[in-house]
């Protein structure tokens, strides 16, 4: 009888408690149409309203997409959520990026760890722990552990092109057509488990191996995790996850996913055993990749080792995405473009082979290094295909800040989206693959102003103490692989194929045929391009 009582009296109640609640609902609504900071902003009034339309474009994965159109549609800065502001212009870019910009890390980054513990560089929000683990991360990125970077890459880039060699055989007709994003990131994968554990799995590799799964499975993890990241209910998950969500999460978890975890924990555990055996040696006999520099390095203070083992597995998950999936998604972008443009690609092969006698001379130096097509066609590439086609969220820090003459208070997000960025009027002709708009050349109207003004517009790497510490390993990777796939063969696109293109029967921004469309899970995700392979003629 108690129980019917209950029931009856909620039943009751109902009514009440529902106009209750939708009260509220519109009095927060009326509060962020008119009267929060950001109420003079435009955008979409949903947006303005709602976290939704944002959260609901990155389970769609079209997020980029909707941020470009709100910028045809409102210019230069508008909302996409109510405490969100996006700016699409370079003098807004600088304010917010820079060095000495009062902002620090939104809460998004650590929604993106697997667990609340697991923090590293990248998701860390604390200014000063981040300027710590930042210090201790760019033990793995010095001018010594670059040179001996350089020697893996090589070695795995030989190996790489060696396989498609064999399949060119002794004829010089085209290959049949090939999947050049997983010969890139199968690639590139390989590299970085060596340089990051010291054990390439050897996805490469023709033949059946579980790792060739891998990233596959890096990319459902990031399809995984950034919707929950993006959720509009962002406070109430990371006040759940310590809570029990952590847990849940786990146990809902994708097998692939998994996977992924369980090869991360793999890795570490060989590399940390072989670490110890190298212990007390000297260190010509020691392996000095990135996980070596991460074993030793100690806290300033303590003395004691500067990352325990959550930490590690959380800075190893950080190297191998922001290493490998960012790295081959920008050389997918390069030969996206440069077979689609048969005047850039034939400059760039004559510079090539014309500085380079063989393609096993062309090492990591001075003579690479003086490639200036070579370099524009990567600043170019990586331009139209930014690794993270989404904005950096950040947070204004107490004080407030001014952004392009404008002040904002303390709470507010801010932001520019990459993908947006790339395609403003700075360019003059933003849609077009155009590498000579990086070299200054007093014939063609290009000056050392103009590349001055797009570079302040550009940054694949980040800007300011947030910035990649791998960009110059990136590079060095990125200049080697494109010269010695371009001097060892010739590549072209299959006659009629349109894999990764845009098509009219897409929604507005995906239409343009001549733009590589990807998707976006906070890292670019892509199909294609497409590719043929023939060995070089004499």
């Amino acid at each position: 009888m108690t129980v019917i009582t209950w029931i009856s009296t909620l039943w009751y109640w109902l009514p009440t408690i529902g106009g209750f609640g939708l009260l509220a609902i519109l009095t927060r609504a009326a509060y962020d149409l008119w009267l929060h900071p950001l109420s003079k902003v435009p955008g979409p009034w949903f947006a303005r309203i709602s976290g939704i339309p944002s959260w609901y474009h990155a389970l769609q994965g079209d997020r980029h997409i909707w941020i470009w159109q709100l910028n045809q549609i409102y210019g230069g800065k508008f909302r996409i959520e109510p405490n969100t502001v996006i700016f699409c212009d370079p003098s807004s870019y600088n304010d917010i990026y820079s060095n000495t910009a009062n902002v620090q890390k939104s809460t998004f980054y650590p929604a993106m760890q697997r667990t609340h513990k697991e923090h590293n560089t990248f998701t860390e929000t604390d200014t000063k722990l981040h300027a710590r683990k930042r210090r201790l991360l760019n033990l793995s990125f010095t001018e010594k552990s670059l040179r001996a970077a350089s020697e893996f890459v090589i070695t795995h880039i030989d190996r790489w092109l060696d396989l498609i060699s064999e399949e060119c055989g002794d004829s010089t007709e085209w290959t049949a057509p090939k999947d050049f994003e997983e010969l890139a990131s199968f690639l590139v994968f390989d590299i970085m488990g060596d340089l990051a554990f010291g054990n390439s799995p050897k996805i490469k590799e023709p033949g059946e191996n579980p790792f060739k799964k891998m990233p596959h499975n890096i990319a459902e993890y990031l399809k995984f995790v950034y919707p929950i990241a993006r959720s509009p209910f962002l406070d109430l998950v990371l006040w759940l996850r310590p809570k029990g969500l952590d847990a849940l999460l786990e146990f809902i978890t994708p097998p692939e996913i998994k996977a992924y975890y369980q090869f991360i924990e793999d890795s570490i555990a060989k590399r940390t055993k072989l670490q110890e055996e190298f212990r007390g040696k000297p260190e010509t006999q020691q392996r000095l990749d990135m996980f070596h520099f991460l074993c030793e390095a100690k806290d300033p203070e303590t003395g004691a080792p500067a990352y325990d083992k959550n930490e590690l597995w959380a800075e190893a998950n950080l190297l191998i995405i922001a290493g490998a999936d960012t790295t081959s998604v920008s050389l997918c972008g390069i030969i996206f473009y440069l077979v689609r443009n048969d005047r850039c690609l034939e400059k760039l092969v004559k510079e090539i082979r014309s500085t380079f006698s063989t393609a096993d001379s062309i090492n990591y130096g001075p003579k690479l290094q003086s490639c200036v097509y070579l370099k524009a066609c990567i600043e170019e590439g990586m331009r139209l295909t930014p690794a993270g086609p989404s904005e950096l969220n950040r947070e204004v820090k107490p004080g407030g800040m001014t952004i392009n003459n404008e002040h904002y208070p303390a709470g507010v997000i801010v932001g520019a989206a990459n993908w947006t960025q790339s395609r403003n009027d700075t360019y003059g002709d933003p849609y077009i693959f155009r590498p000579e708009r990086w070299i200054a050349d007093e014939a063609s109207g290009v000056t050392a102003e103009s590349i001055k003004v797009i570079r302040a517009n550009h940054s694949p790497f980040g800007r300011g103490p947030r910035a990649c510490p791998g960009k110059t390993m990136a590079i060095m990777e990125l200049m080697l692989m494109v010269a010695k796939l371009l001097h060892r063969l010739d590549v072209r696109k299959p006659p009629g194929d349109t894999l990764g293109e845009g098509c009219p029967e897409k929604q507005w921004g995906e239409r343009d045929r001549n733009i590589f469309q990807m998707r976006d899970a906070f890292i670019t995700i892509l199909e294609g391009p497409t590719v043929q392979f023939r060995k070089r003629e004499s």
